[in-house]
């Protein structure tokens, strides 16, 4: 489980890297679709930033802290650090939803990712009680 956690990981480092990318660049995005599909509205935005770090970077250091944590077998650390993005990705789904009313297929990649690797990586925490119980 904790090399498909570790793989996961990776690809949500990726979605975040591009995601990044369209944060600090003012072309024309592959992902400006339609109005309700734009990660240049999103990325751009007020939101797309916590101080002065931008979301992506921060998604980027937590799917390399949940790769890492997977492959150390650090299944209790690895799904806090997953049920904490999820929550993260969760408001920052209500804004792209509530607020902006634009998605960024990125981070709906990204939201679908962390949801994802929330799922397993309590379920290998759980089993992994049980079998010691």
């Amino acid at each position: 489980m904790r090399y498909v956690i570790a793989i996961l990981a990776v690809l949500g480092l990726t979605v975040s890297c591009l995601a990044l990318r369209v944060h600090y660049s003012n072309d024309v995005q592959p992902c400006d679709i339609n109005d309700h599909w734009d990660c240049g509205v999103v990325n751009h935005s007020p939101f797309a930033t916590v101080g002065p770090v931008p979301v992506a970077a921060i998604g980027m250091a937590g799917y390399v802290l949940i790769g890492i944590l997977a492959l150390m077998r650090r299944r209790a650390l690895v799904a806090a650090a997953s049920v904490v993005g999820l929550a993260f990705a969760l408001y920052l789904t209500h804004i792209e939803k509530d607020v902006l009313m634009v998605w960024c297929l990125y981070c709906v990649i990204s939201q679908c990712l962390i949801l994802l690797l929330s799922v397993l990586s309590v379920g290998w925490a759980w089993a992994s009680r049980k079998s010691h119980a």
